[in-house]
């Protein structure tokens, strides 16, 4: 599996200090943007991350940085957790817990997604990184699978990556039900009879 960058080469790591910061910050934001939306005033995401507002713009100088950052932060966490799965469970197991868990990421990140399409420029990189990330984790778990015999082979995995994100863009109170219903489904379907 291919690894992807998370920073560019050019940049020095960062002190231990200042990745803690860099952390705090980044959990701060994703906890305000998922109650308060991508617009909520900053001085919120530097409270919460016990750091000042210069500490939080001296690292993230645009909002877009730090919707930038937050996003790729979570589509690193959702994709790596694949392989975690792939070394506890059964391979056609993984496969299910983790479109499970795919699919809790993109219900979560409305918000994110608003911003991503939004047309601002600042993000035109994301859409490659997401699936620079999670088709080649997909196909992965699905390999690993086909080869055990538990799944069908003829699935591509951005079609079931863009249905799970097109099922996660459902409103309403029973959303979130309605996802993984619609999901296990998916999930039924790729077993092999």
């Amino acid at each position: 599996m291919k690894e992807a960058k998370t920073k560019p080469e050019t940049e020095r790591p960062l002190r231990a200090d200042a990745q803690r910061n860099e952390d705090a910050v980044l959990q701060a934001a994703k906890e305000v943007f998922l109650q308060s939306g991508v617009d909520a005033p900053v001085r919120e995401v530097a409270k919460l991350a016990g750091v000042g507002v210069g500490t939080l713009y001296r690292r993230f100088p645009k909002r877009s940085d730090l919707i930038k950052a937050v996003f790729r932060r979570e589509i690193d966490s959702c994709a790596d957790a694949a392989q975690a799965l792939s070394e506890k469970l059964d391979p056609g197991e993984a496969v299910s817990e983790w479109l499970m868990l795919y699919a809790d990421f993109m219900g979560t990140k409305k918000g994110l997604a608003t911003a991503l399409h939004s047309g601002d420029d600042a993000y035109a990189e994301l859409p490659g990184y997401f699936r620079e990330r999670f088709e080649p984790t997909l196909a992965e778990l699905l390999r690993r699978a086909a080869d055990r015999g538990e799944i069908r082979t003829d699935i591509k995995p951005y079609d079931l990556l863009r249905a799970i994100g097109n099922l996660s863009m459902a409103e309403g109170d029973d959303s979130d039900a309605h996802v993984k219903q619609m999901v296990s489904l998916m999930i039924g379907g790729l077993l092999k009879c």
